[in-house]
């Protein structure tokens, strides 16, 4: 009777055991889809590479690993951390910590090389192995590293683009993530007979750039070599087709070496090129003569005479030598940069003109150009503008902008007149395609005949200017300085200045535009001795590069 009814009991227990299961599986962790019988694993996908306008790559994958250990099968815990210690160089103290025996599993760090692999399996431990991935890999290292961002994490540690590229064509260039899914056991254990389910992974766009290597080599040289020699604290440097606004090269320093970017600030992320505002100064006169030019408000050989200060209200406003030449034309107005010439043509063109073509030529309006982290600039409301403020902003002060604003309106008034959407990206390449980033026009501001003229009269600037270049000789090149105080604590400090030129050659149809700027040069405050040299001697390089001979 006892054998029966310890039979009994050992039957009401494994009932009990069954039911209880049932009810864990079934109520606490309910069985509502096939999934809970799978195992499922990640297939993770390649991110996009980055290439070029002629396919040379600027980034892209190698393999890299995650180091993982278990702790409860390493034999001599001091040994082990030696030796990770030595490949690692991450701390004793640290892996002595990560290395916890009441853990089976513990990640200890990622990124590593091949190389790196290969020593620590030379140590021949148990309780060491490794997850295989991928890095990115910069094989031109810093050449444009603002423009293309970096990777890092995000909050649940996975890989995201930040800056630039990177960051804007996050979505194109992260493909989709692949799952195997296997049947599991009651005690979550892989079925090997089982079916198998497999999703694969798709990878993430190429993208090839409108940049070119080359031409991006050549801007960054010349602005490394005019930081140290003018002195000044931060640079940048664009290059454009002015017909299509393809950006040829971008380049703006100080910047940040991408393969260890955690060891720079934010500042060293930020693109000036997009994301810094500043007053132009005199490099801004061209788009208020080209907009009285087209208003037929003025032509270029009219007489303007220069006698002396302008008074607007209770402001004076001087020539930026204090020197007057009396009768001068209009195309001289340009020429010696005269700020009271140019209150003369922004009077002829009327208030109302002066804030339609600010508006017309993009100024307090996004480029949407497809870089992360672009301002808008700042133009205030019309209806806050006094007398003064008409005044100066027809020489470029009293309105923010950003460089890659101003090579957008440079170009309209030198490529027929139309505006154009500023682009980074040529193309997309997916698995399934290619999306092709076609030239964007947004608008006609002037005419091609006044295209023409301010053309010609921007060629007369540089040739018959205050200042005499260093001009490689037999070529028509076109061009403005612009030298704008810095407002320091509500007032203009001139001994702090942004120097900038914006050029282009050649001059009868150009095949590039080039903006030079340096914020606080210290050799010389102004452009014409700063910027202006920087941008000839990238302008020598380019007619080389390009094969465009003299007379062109």
């Amino acid at each position: 009777m006892t054998k029966i009814r310890l039979v009994f009991l050992s039957f009401a227990i494994l009932f009990v055991l069954i039911i209880v299961k049932l009810f864990y599986l079934q109520i606490i962790s309910p069985f509502s889809s096939a999934d809970n019988y799978l195992n499922l694993s990640k297939l993770a996908a390649q991110r996009g590479r980055i290439f070029d306008r002629n396919i040379q790559p600027l980034v892209l994958n190698k393999p890299s690993y995650q180091l993982y250990v278990e702790p409860q099968k390493i034999k001599d815990k001091d040994k082990i951390v030696s030796e990770l210690d030595s490949v690692l160089n991450i701390g004793q103290a640290t892996l002595e910590a990560a290395i916890n025996p009441a853990k089976e599993w513990v990640a200890i760090t990622s990124g590593l090389s091949t190389e790196q692999k290969k020593q620590i399996i030379k140590f021949n431990e148990q309780g060491i192995g490794f997850n295989e991935g991928t890095k990115r890999y910069y094989p031109e290292a810093s050449l444009a590293a603002q423009l293309l961002g970096f990777i890092g994490k995000n909050s649940a540690g996975d890989d995201i683009g930040y800056h630039g590229i990177e960051g804007y064509y996050d979505k194109d260039l992260t493909g989709l993530t692949g799952v195997v899914k296997t049947e599991r056991d009651l005690l979550g254990r892989t079925i090997l007979l089982g079916n198998q389910e497999k999703i694969a992974s798709q990878n993430g766009g190429d993208i090839v750039l409108t940049i070119d290597k080359s031409v991006q080599a050549i801007i960054k040289e010349k602005l490394q070599q005019g930081l140290e020699h003018y002195k000044a604290k931060s640079g940048c440097v664009i290059v454009a087709d002015p017909y299509s606004l393809e950006i040829l090269g971008l380049s703006c320093l100080p910047d940040y070496d991408p393969d260890h970017y955690y060891l720079f600030s934010e500042k060293e992320f930020t693109d000036q090129a997009v994301s810094s505002l500043y007053e132009p100064g005199s490099v801004f006169k061209p788009f208020i003569m080209s907009a009285a030019l087209n208003e037929n408000k003025i032509k270029p050989d009219d007489i303007y005479n220069e006698q002396g200060p302008v008074k607007i209200g209770e402001y004076q406003i001087q020539t930026w030598d204090n020197k007057y030449k009396g009768k001068i034309t209009i195309t001289r107005i340009l020429e010696k940069s005269s700020n009271v010439g140019m209150v003369y043509v922004g009077q002829q063109l009327g208030k109302d003109n002066i804030y339609k073509y600010l508006q017309q030529y993009g100024f307090g309006q996004s480029t949407s150009i497809d870089l992360q982290g672009e301002n808008a600039g700042y133009l205030k409301p019309q209806s806050q503008w006094y007398p003064i403020d008409y005044a100066t902003v027809t020489f470029g002060q009293g309105i923010a902008v950003t460089p890659i604003q101003m090579v957008k309106a440079f170009s309209a008034i030198i490529n027929g007149g139309k505006l154009m959407k500023p682009h980074v990206v040529k193309q997309i390449i997916y698995n399934d395609g290619i999306k092709n980033i076609d030239p964007q026009v947004e608008g006609q501001v002037i005419s091609a005949k006044t295209s023409n003229t301010i053309k010609q009269m921007l060629v007369s600037t540089v040739e018959h200017g205050e200042y005499h270049w260093d001009r490689p000789q037999g070529y028509k090149i076109g061009g403005k300085t612009g030298t704008a105080q810095i407002p320091v604590q509500g007032h203009y400090d001139p001994s702090h200045t942004i120097a900038s030129f914006v050029g282009f050659a050649p001059a009868d149809k150009p095949k590039f535009i080039v903006m030079v700027m340096y914020k606080e040069p210290q050799s010389s405050i102004y452009g014409s001795e700063t910027a202006a040299p920087t941008f000839f001697e990238i302008v020598k390089e380019l007619f080389v590069y390009y094969n465009i001979a003299p007379n062109q």
